[in-house]
């Protein structure tokens, strides 16, 4: 089984007011030095990334995510605040960058782009066998990733105000020179080229800012997905990332059966994206087999459809398929944002549902929701 680890960005609120709190620096100086776990600041003082060891089990994954959004809060805590799974700012104002020198050198080439950066993504590192593999997997997910973002779909909001998307955290984040899906490349070479023409165009100031859907990491011996929303459920973040995983593994094995990618242009892919991001699981998605849109239901029924054979062997299928159906008839983090909204039109009881689904207080939580007892993981799935 390949090994998956994730990172998870987050934002920094004040444990008062609920807004947010530009304490991103302290939290990661409060953050315990021991354990798997590495907090790291993000460009803006109101967030950080928790980013996880490698897993190699789905309830594994889910415990992972848990002491990592533990870690986050307790940090948070100390120094005033909280850390919460919400994938852009519910209230109206302006982040304040990380004093860092690679930070001030994006905001002076990029301009307004910083000063109003303020998302949390959802990163799925997959483990390959080498690059050439990984390119060849990249090339055969790609007409997917617009399903895993639509699932993971938790950004209604602007500055306080409804975007009117599911996800506006990929529309914001996709005003970036790199981001989006890229086309077949066919070889490690060819996808070698077009980054190093990428970085001569001088649009990217280095590597770390070829900001595709979906990329070879430049660190780690892997497949990096990109595409998604910070969930706002724990247990969606890890069924997120074992359909990661899942992908991953049986886009490997159709290269080695000597299957094609699906021929689908990137000008398609932006459009399919696009509609994922604006709907999320509450309209229609296109669908990678037929090529027009229909019920997102139908959808990912066809991704599990296609993940199967390796879900069975990795004993995830079941579990995978009631969070996915929950998400689909429950909604993802973007409509229990609008729900919660919607009660007194107040951005702090968005806060509220966030920290009360995704944010565990007590050990306790973290055992009810791993593998030491899965009907916690199914009920607290369906309630939504």
């Amino acid at each position: 089984m390949r090994t998956f680890g994730v990172e998870e960005e987050l934002l920094v609120v004040d444990a008062d007011t609920w807004r947010p709190l530009a304490s991103g620096e302290g939290v990661v100086e409060q953050a315990a030095s021991t354990g798997p776990h590495r907090l790291t600041v993000e460009m803006q003082q109101e967030q950080v990334e928790v980013i996880g060891p490698p897993c190699a089990t789905l309830p594994e994954q889910l415990a992972t995510i848990h002491q990592g959004r533990l870690l986050a809060d307790e940090a948070a805590r100390a120094v005033g605040g909280r850390a919460v799974a919400l994938a852009t700012p519910v209230w109206p104002g302006s982040p304040s960058l990380v004093p860092d020198e690679r930070y001030r050198r994006i905001r002076q080439h990029v301009g307004l782009l910083a000063d109003e950066q303020l998302t949390c993504g959802f990163h799925v590192h997959v483990q390959i066998e080498d690059r050439e593999e990984g390119v060849a997997v990249l090339d055969r997910i790609r007409v997917w990733l617009p399903v895993l973002l639509a699932l993971s779909a938790n950004s209604p909001s602007w500055y306080g105000v409804d975007s009117g998307f599911a996800s506006y955290r990929y529309q914001a984040w996709s005003r970036w020179p790199t981001v989006g899906p890229c086309e077949i490349f066919g070889s490690l070479q060819a996808y070698e080229q077009q980054s190093n023409a990428l970085l001569r165009s001088g649009a990217p100031l280095d590597d770390a800012m070829l900001y595709f859907d979906a990329r070879l990491s430049a660190t780690f011996p892997t497949v990096e997905v990109r595409v998604a929303d910070v969930c706002m459920d724990p247990v969606h973040a890890a069924v997120l990332a074992a359909l990661v995983r899942a992908l991953v593994e049986t886009a490997a094995r159709q290269w080695g059966e000597g299957k094609p990618p699906r021929p689908v242009s990137v000008a398609e892919l932006r459009a399919w994206t696009w509609q994922a991001s604006r709907f999320g699981v509450d309209g229609l998605l296109v669908s990678p087999t037929r090529g027009n849109p229909v019920p997102s239901g139908l959808v990912v029924a066809e991704l599990l459809h296609l993940l199967q054979p390796v879900l069975d062997e990795y004993g995830e299928f079941d579990l995978v398929r009631t969070v996915t159906a929950a998400i689909v008839e429950h909604g993802s983090g973007a409509r229990h944002q609008r729900q919660a909204y919607a009660r007194s039109e107040d951005p702090a009881d968005v806060v509220d549902i966030a920290l009360s689904i995704g944010t565990p207080r007590l050990p306790q939580e973290v055992r009810a929701r791993t593998g030491t007892d899965p009907a916690g993981a199914h009920e607290q799935a369906q309630a939504g």
